[in-house]
């Protein structure tokens, strides 16, 4: 099982976040989730949000380190990547 993360960089109500993806399912994801102890509302389509002070424990249980650029081209790799619907 490897997970990835990016840098904490993405701004959002008041503190930076990461994002936490799988190359290989959302049930790998979503069971890494369960051992940060992260909410189901952190889940965003195809990754997880990760505040940057649970970055370090994310790191700690086995993510990997990767840029953001990455992120997504191992979501494309693994055909796991959702795009979010536009807002009206």
């Amino acid at each position: 099982m490897t997970l990835y993360i990016d840098p904490p960089m993405w701004p959002g109500h008041g503190r930076m976040w990461s994002h936490l993806v799988s190359d290989v399912s959302f049930e790998e994801l979503h069971a890494f989730a369960a051992r940060m102890g992260l909410p189901g509302r952190a889940f965003d389509g195809d990754h997880y949000d990760v505040a940057e002070g649970a970055y370090g424990e994310a790191v700690r249980l086995g993510a990997v380190e990767v840029s953001s650029r990455e992120v997504v081209r191992l979501l494309w790799g693994a055909g796991l990547r959702r795009r979010k619907r536009r807002r009206s």
